[in-house]
């Protein structure tokens, strides 16, 4: 009896020492797991560091840049109401601007406003002197609550159903280039239109792709040619969707093929820059 209680105990000891040893491996892998899991969100919290200053950093340089904008601005427009607001300097550039202005065009300013506009119109016409150009009376520049549109006729640009630029436009554009590179913070839109007579043929589907075609022409040259940024330029085909006149004669429809330059300036320094002599030179 005493033989057969000897061996039954020995195996007992035995299994309880398996079931133990069995347990510290399966502890000991649940260790190395969660310490490799704490390494991992650790390394992940100090990417997060070290991501969260860079925008902090972010942050602070861009709110230097506008802290720095806000004490050299020499030219600043706010709207109070319906009234506009304009520094002593801006209003001193305004009246120089003015006095060299056409009295029955200025007779048509009734606010601050309207004359600020007008002044920025001169400026422009100004620095687009198209005297030189041929077919000059092609060109035509409104200023819309200070957003600047140049109209340019399409014979000015293009052969008809073409899409390559003239080379005797180049002026016009050159002139245009100074502009937009004078104030980097400038958008540009250029928008291709057409008449309502169909197109199609190897190279051109239809009006709206002749409109989009003519629009980068022209935004290509801006920046390949004379280095316009091209975060600057925004390219449009409006085919002809928005007419000036009904397409029911041939001189109507001249007038609706056209590329219209959308100027969007920043005001702040937009003004100060087209006032001030020597700015954009004449050829």
């Amino acid at each position: 009896m005493k033989k057969l209680l000897i061996p039954v105990a020995v195996l007992a000891m035995m299994t309880s020492s398996c079931v133990s040893k069995k347990k510290y491996v399966e502890l000991e892998e649940r260790h190395t797991n969660t310490k490799g899991a704490l390494q991992k969100t650790t390394l992940e919290k100090e990417e997060l560091e070290a991501k969260f200053a860079k925008i902090e950093e972010r942050v602070v340089s861009y709110n230097d840049k506008i802290n720095s904008l806000q004490r050299d601005n020499e030219v600043k427009l706010d709207m109070v109401g319906n009234t506009a607001v304009i520094s002593k300097r801006t209003k001193e550039k305004m009246l120089e601007t003015l006095a060299k202005v056409d009295p029955a065009v200025l007779a048509n300013a009734s606010t601050l406003k309207d004359s600020l506009n007008i002044a920025v119109s001169y400026s422009l016409k100004k620095s687009f002197d198209a005297s030189d150009l041929e077919n000059s009376d092609d060109i035509n520049i409104n200023i819309d609550e200070t957003v600047v549109m140049i109209s340019v006729s399409d014979k000015l640009l293009f052969n008809t159903a073409s899409y390559n630029i003239k080379s005797s436009a180049y002026p016009l554009l050159e002139k245009l280039a100074k502009v937009i590179k004078s104030e980097p913070s400038m958008d540009v839109m250029v928008e291709g239109h057409t008449d309502s007579r169909t197109i199609s043929n190897a190279v051109v589907q239809d009006n709206w792709d002749l409109s989009v075609k003519r629009a980068t022409s022209i935004i290509r040259l801006l920046q390949d040619k004379y280095d316009v940024e091209g975060k600057q330029l925004i390219a449009a085909g409006r085919g002809s969707t928005m007419p000036l006149v009904n397409n029911d004669s041939n001189e109507n429809r001249a007038k609706n093929r056209r590329t219209r330059i959308v100027i969007l300036p920043n005001l702040d320094k937009f003004f100060s820059l087209l006032t001030d002599e020597g700015v954009i030179e004449k050829d």
